[in-house]
């Protein structure tokens, strides 16, 4: 049977609308609120961090990572239940590289994460000029106190730093310092409070950078921290010199991506 230049478009046609029905398809399928939280259930219950993925974790050279990478790209701006199950199965990759250490590095340090609380809403209102002549204030106090307890500032992080130190004391001896530095640090009538994580642990070189698992735990110990804590993982707490200090009481880090066995405490200097 033949067919004229209008039957072969049409069919054409019906086939075009076919594929772009299957895709909608897909996509709304992919997408489903109920998929999705049976996915994040699913990352809750299985060993490793279950926000792995996000830029922090990801950002090494390891396949696991290198992986991740592209599979977070693969549905930019929108949710999807394929992504998730993707990092779901690399989250546990990641999970027992760890404990057979090769999701760690060679070297051990202290790594210290400050960030100032409450920063962003007061620069907003004040404008870039002022902020940027407070963070050069914070900046100059921090950076000098890592400085003196010969400390490495490994990279700027808006209103806050990493640093590592060779002993879990310096670190929290420059945190407490820098602390203390920032109570005469005052702009237009604020005044810039810290906080700051230190976690003990082995990072991996890449370049002028470290990254791995444990500066991964050492960001969440951080991010964990309020305004005026500086805040110490159990590891780092082991290896110091109590004297002098005052010790919160220790509780388990209940933040996405800690290890369910991580407990942390406020140090502060004894009054």
């Amino acid at each position: 049977m033949a067919y004229d230049h209008d039957d072969r478009h049409a069919s054409n046609d019906d086939g075009t609308d076919r594929v772009s029905w299957l895709k909608g398809a897909a996509v709304s399928l992919d997408t489903q609120p109920a998929l999705l939280a049976v996915a994040c259930r699913l990352r809750r219950r299985l060993p490793g961090d279950e926000t792995f993925g996000d830029l922090l974790s990801t950002a090494g050279v390891t396949p696991v990572q290198v992986l991740a990478r592209s599979v977070s790209a693969l549905r930019p701006g929108r949710e999807s239940f394929v992504k998730e199950l993707g990092l779901a199965g690399l989250q546990v990759w990641q999970s027992l590289s760890e404990a057979t250490g090769r999701g760690r590095g060679d070297l051990e340090l202290a790594i210290l994460f400050t960030d100032l609380v409450d920063f962003s809403s007061w620069a907003l209102g004040v404008g870039d000029a002022a902020a940027l002549e407070l963070l050069g204030e914070v900046g100059a106090v921090v950076e000098a106190a890592v400085i003196a307890r010969e400390g490495r500032t490994v990279k700027r992080l808006g209103d806050g730093l990493m640093a590592t130190f060779l002993t879990a004391q310096g670190a929290v001896d420059a945190a407490l310092a820098a602390q203390a530095g920032l109570q005469h640090v005052e702009l237009d009538g604020y005044r810039p409070r810290m906080r700051a994580g230190i976690h003990w642990g082995r990072a991996r070189r890449l370049g002028s950078d470290y990254l791995g698992v444990d500066v991964n735990i050492a960001a969440r110990v951080g991010e964990a921290a309020k305004a005026d804590q500086v805040l110490v993982s159990d590891r780092a707490l082991a290896r110091l010199d109590l004297l002098g200090l005052q010790i919160g009481r220790r509780k388990r880090l209940r933040a996405h991506g800690a290890p369910r066995d991580l407990h942390v405490a406020t140090v502060s200097p004894a009054t």
